[in-house]
């Protein structure tokens, strides 16, 4: 019997205009009456995790960042696994030589330095995986991600780094030039203590060593008294593998690739078809 659902968000949860589908939201309100543990596992930050799923009435802890950070259903946090600020200065120096726009994801929220680049990657990256998409839709929650100041500007990274106030808990690096990409990740693959994996073939994700989703969901249950075998993990891309490797049940979305498909011990249907559900109602059977 699965005791606890652990789910992505983007590609999985979430539609291509970011939205939680109403059959998705059901699915998971039933599991919850009927007592199964569900949390989010994610590679955004809590407050773009929450800012949805408060949106769409969901209410439950949430794995973040990649599992830098874990949150309970109330907000408090949990536990936190951030990179070390030296380790992140180098990764940012390899990202600027090879021309990577990147985001720094902290325990005060998320930063840019450049809004108008940071807004046209996530379209083109939301239209490339969704092209039946409305741009406007998609451009207006792209947007948003500033607008509601779920990501914030600032001069310098070196204001996050240096500062005592900022925990640096995940570098994510955008890039429609895969040649960037390969020879960024060449060199941070490199860095001892560095994990580096992707939520899509434009990006790098960069978290501790420590800051896995699979490492994070395996302490989470542990805490519940739940245990690995009971637990069913869904996701659509390669920083869903740990949690894949360990779960009990892996199921990978049909928009997700071969390669994560042939990892996975189910299929269910893609995240706008409200896969999500389908493989909810699976197991609530």
């Amino acid at each position: 019997m699965i005791k606890c659902i652990a789910s992505d968000m983007d590609g999985t949860l979430l539609t291509a205009t970011q939205k939680v589908t109403p059959e998705n939201i059901e699915a998971i309100k039933t599991a919850q009456e009927k007592g199964v543990e569900v949390v989010i596992a994610t590679g955004r930050s809590y407050f773009e995790a929450s800012f949805v799923l408060d949106e769409a009435g969901i209410s439950c802890p949430i794995i973040c960042a990649n599992g830098a950070e874990v949150r309970a259903a109330d907000g408090k946090v949990v536990s936190s696994n951030p990179l070390e600020k030296d380790l992140a200065k180098k990764a940012a120096y390899i990202l600027v030589e090879n021309n990577v726009y990147f985001e720094v994801y902290t325990n005060q929220g998320t930063y840019t330095i450049d809004e108008d680049r940071g807004v046209s990657i996530i379209v083109d990256i939301f239209l490339s995986g969704n092209p039946e998409a409305d741009i406007d839709e998609v451009t207006k929650a792209a947007e948003e991600r500033f607008t509601k100041g779920l990501v914030r500007k600032v001069n310098s990274y070196d204001e996050l780094f240096n500062s005592d106030e900022h925990q640096i808990y995940k570098l994510l690096a955008f890039s429609f030039e895969p040649d960037f990409l390969v020879s960024a990740k060449e060199d941070l693959l490199k860095l001892e203590g560095m994990a580096v994996s992707s939520s899509g073939d434009e990006n790098l994700e960069l978290t501790s060593v420590n800051a896995q989703k699979g490492i994070a969901l395996e302490a989470f249950v542990k805490e519940k008294g739940i245990s690995l075998l009971e637990t069913m993990a869904i996701g659509d891309n390669y920083n869903d593998l740990s949690m894949f490797k360990r779960a009990g049940r892996s199921v990978a979305m049909g928009n997700a690739d071969d390669i994560i498909k042939a990892q996975c011990d189910a299929v269910t249907s893609a995240n706008e078809d409200s896969g999500v559900a389908k493989a909810i109602r699976e197991v609530l059977k």
